[in-house]
């Protein structure tokens, strides 16, 4: 059987996957991949790609729907908090407005489910009053054990400004860490090649950081962070790369080195978030999770 949707205006220039999981099924994207590359879906009559920015009156076609409703059935596709964790969510919100949230993530917890990770962000805040009369768009990501400010929409549009804002770089994030050793003298900038693999591709992509010392006692320093690119694990990799992993980071660390201690909690925060819209000014701070202070006050770091 073959299902003919037609797209709408509210949709132009989405990509085509977001679209299809919006208004068709909302599948996993290996499974919509897979129905790309066998021709089970096309828009215009062609062959497409998930990243295809689809257009106003564009028609898909999609075939053999009946299967992939049948696949869909098998797949729980959302986690289902708890009363008590939708409830623990009203400590998290920063910022509750018609248009978007902010809320203070916790660290543990991913933005969204993946292969790994069933509890998630998303999930648990669509299931919360703060969108009863409303979907959560991703408009940015922490990585599971960075805490901090992010922002979720509440409709598309404000999705689609968020995410040409971080583009464009007007979005200007403010990260505080806790790095193992001192940090050399007079670092300011980090400016590295990161090397991301896709598949069998080797991409090498640019990224630029400032960094601040706060306070230092030799074994231990905090930082400020600025991103100015926005590369995945950006900030762990650059810190890495400059001889002085992030506290808590099992993924880019020095493992022939006895001083390093283990930590249950990545020491990287999501601190402060600054943009503009409609000329109106916002400026969102997140206070600091209970171990990442306790951290701070073990080790002499507090400056807060």
């Amino acid at each position: 059987m073959i299902k003919k949707f037609q797209v709408t205006r509210d949709f132009h220039d989405a990509r085509f996957d977001k679209w299809f999981k919006r208004n068709v099924l909302d599948i996993p994207q290996g499974l919509i991949e897979k129905i790309i590359r066998k021709n089970q879906v096309k828009v215009n009559n062609k062959k497409t790609k998930s990243s295809y920015r689809i257009q106003e009156n564009d028609i898909v076609e999609v075939f053999n729907i009946e299967k992939l409703e049948e696949s869909k059935k098998k797949i729980i596709t959302q986690y289902i908090p708890s009363i008590s964790e939708k409830a623990k969510y009203d400590d998290f919100i920063i910022e509750d407005n018609d248009n978007f949230v902010v809320i203070n993530k916790p660290s543990g917890i991913p933005v969204q489910s993946g292969t790994k990770s069933f509890k998630n962000i998303i999930d648990t805040l669509r299931k919360t009053k703060y969108f009863e009369n409303a979907k959560p768009f991703i408009v940015h990501r922490l990585d599971k054990d960075t805490s901090g400010i992010l922002i979720v929409a509440k409709n598309r549009e404000y999705a689609q400004l968020f995410t040409s804002l971080f583009r464009l770089r007007k979005i200007h994030k403010t990260y505080l860490a806790i790095v193992y050793g001192e940090i050399p003298k007079g670092t300011k900038i980090l400016e590295d090649e990161l090397i991301l693999y896709e598949n069998d591709k080797k991409i090498i992509q640019k990224a630029l950081s400032y960094l601040k010392l706060l306070k230092t006692n030799s074994q231990y320093s905090l930082l400020e962070l600025r991103p100015i690119t926005g590369r995945k694990h950006q900030l762990r990799k650059q810190l890495y790369n400059l001889g002085n992993p992030i506290i808590g980071d099992d993924k880019y660390f020095f493992k022939n080195r006895g001083v390093y201690i283990k930590s249950k909690y990545l020491m990287l925060h999501a601190y402060e978030i600054k943009f503009m819209i409609n000329d109106v000014k916002y400026n969102f701070s997140a206070p600091l999770n209970e171990n990442f202070s306790e951290f701070l006050n073990k080790k002499n770091l507090n400056i807060f």
